[in-house]
């Protein structure tokens, strides 16, 4: 028997032998949703900081490449994390509204170990590979 309880949780929220999206799974997506919000503010002020602080004159246009190549991809990743967070706080609210854990579009329940990978998730492995699929017939034309 594992001596981690954060495993042993996750194994009995994610037993496919409970109801789908019951309120103890409701409270463990929601709970890890929230921790990886905050994680991810967390470090977008620390960036923040970080690109206060070094931000100096540079006598040498090879240093001054550098660090504006540094900051510009430091300021591209936050925002990505930016779109990320309100994709989290979307998931945040398809819990509260009841339809989270359910493809958007054939309404089927999305399999639990998927969403504890990817808890933004909201399509199936099945639709999400129909939508790539789709995605690289346009790209190819």
């Amino acid at each position: 028997m594992s001596t981690d309880t954060s495993n042993d949780n996750k194994a009995i929220i994610l037993n496919q032998d409970e109801p789908f999206m019951n309120d103890r799974q409701k409270d463990y997506f929601r709970n890890k949703l929230i921790a990886w919000k905050e994680e991810i503010l967390r470090e977008s002020r620390d960036t923040l900081q970080h690109l206060q602080e070094r931000r100096g004159n540079h006598p040498d246009m090879t240093d001054r490449a550098t660090s504006e190549t540094a900051r510009s991809l430091e300021l591209r990743t936050r925002d990505r994390q930016r779109k990320l967070i309100s994709k989290i706080d979307a998931a945040i609210k398809r819990i509260d509204e009841g339809t989270y854990g359910y493809c958007e579009e054939t309404g089927e329940p999305i399999n639990l170990k998927r969403l504890d990978a990817r808890p933004i998730a909201t399509l199936s492995i099945e639709a999400q590979e129909r939508h790539e699929r789709r995605e690289r017939v346009y790209r190819s034309d």
